[in-house]
């Protein structure tokens, strides 16, 4: 896992290929393992492929002020890869696991399966940004009142030219204290 970890490398940059929904299903299956105190499972995951991915770059317009080129390079972003899997939070009441450990509940789902996707071979790179909370990309989505967008993962095949090596390691003595 250690290694897994090291490894890894966000990929903005992927090919077509996408792995199908049949392969995604034991890989979501693993990330559900995620620490989630009172088994809530205050997350849900939504594949955008084809056409869905062209309304979500239509939200993304309607939510800002651009036009002309600007708009048009707005709408493609979604574009990037062929797969995007929208990671939501689906707060569940309860009186003991506050809305923040829901939110990192589902986070902790969403960086796992990075990794497992990036394990088996697929590039992966989260993408948020302030037009996850816009009404359009809401609606686009068709969240509930309780559900909020904490972003997509980007997921396509590796290039040759894939990030790879080397990457910047923190001196975990300086976020590591003792009481």
């Amino acid at each position: 896992m250690l290694d897994a970890v090291n490894r890894r490398r966000s990929q903005p940059k992927v090919t077509e290929a996408a792995p199908s929904h049949d392969e995604l299903l034991p890989l979501v299956a693993a990330a559900a393992g995620v620490a989630d105190h009172g088994s809530l499972r205050p997350w849900r995951l939504i594949e955008l492929r084809g056409d869905a991915r062209e309304r979500l770059g239509t939200a993304f317009v309607a939510a800002t002020s651009v036009d002309g080129k600007e708009a048009a390079k707005l709408a493609g972003k979604p574009l990037r890869a062929s797969l995007l899997i929208a990671v939501v939070v689906t707060h569940r009441p309860s009186f003991k696991v506050a809305e923040w450990e829901q939110d990192a509940v589902a986070s902790g789902v969403a960086h796992t399966l990075s990794l497992l996707l990036d394990e088996a071979g697929w590039g992966v790179m989260w993408r948020t940004g302030h037009l996850t909370r816009t009404a359009p990309v809401r609606a686009m989505h068709q969240l509930d009142d309780n559900e909020e967008l904490l972003g997509w993962l980007y997921i396509g095949g590796l290039h040759d030219d894939a990030k790879k090596g080397e990457k910047k390691t923190v001196n975990a003595r300086e976020f590591v204290t003792q009481l």
